[in-house]
């Protein structure tokens, strides 16, 4: 069972494909594409950064990276140059701004919204069951009110 295991395991290896790691010679250099390419946004994953993804976009993206490093190009410059070319949405945290408020703020207006409903549900339901309980007393009543006058109508005759 074991070899089969392993037999398996050899045969599927080179499917596993391996995220490239780039060695730079100053140690400042990698540190800083390893920042890069931890918050610049995988386009074609969209839930991963392109130090995670497989993709060959983002394989290229880390590329290119590595050569705006490699050319004495500071961080704020690399991440201008993407957001000029792919927009806020490139990176994995965009900034505060009118275009991007939505995705700031909606998250905090579901939940709002959600909140506000799930209250009204309860405030709304809590009336219906006290007007519930007020009408099943006054049934309660008639129902006892009535039996009175059965039994009164019947003592009489």
């Amino acid at each position: 069972m074991s070899r089969y295991l392993l037999l398996l395991l050899l045969v599927l290896s080179p499917l596993a494909q391996a995220i490239d790691s780039r060695q730079f010679a100053n140690p400042e250099q990698q540190e800083a594409y390893e920042t890069l390419t931890s918050e610049l946004r995988c386009l074609v994953c969209q839930n991963q950064t392109i130090a995670d993804s497989n993709a060959e976009l983002a394989a290229d993206l880390r590329r290119q990276v590595q050569e705006m490093l490699e050319q004495g190009k500071s961080r704020e410059q690399i991440v201008q140059f993407m957001t000029d070319r792919y927009g806020d949405f490139v990176l994995y945290k965009p900034p505060f701004k009118a275009k991007t408020s939505l995705l700031w703020l909606g998250p905090m207006a579901f939940l709002v919204v959600g909140l506000v409903a799930v209250f009204l549900v309860i405030h709304q339901r809590r009336s219906r069951s006290s007007l519930g309980d007020n009408s099943a007393e006054a049934t309660q009543a008639e129902k006892l009110a009535k039996i009175r006058r059965i039994l009164d109508e019947e003592d009489a005759s």
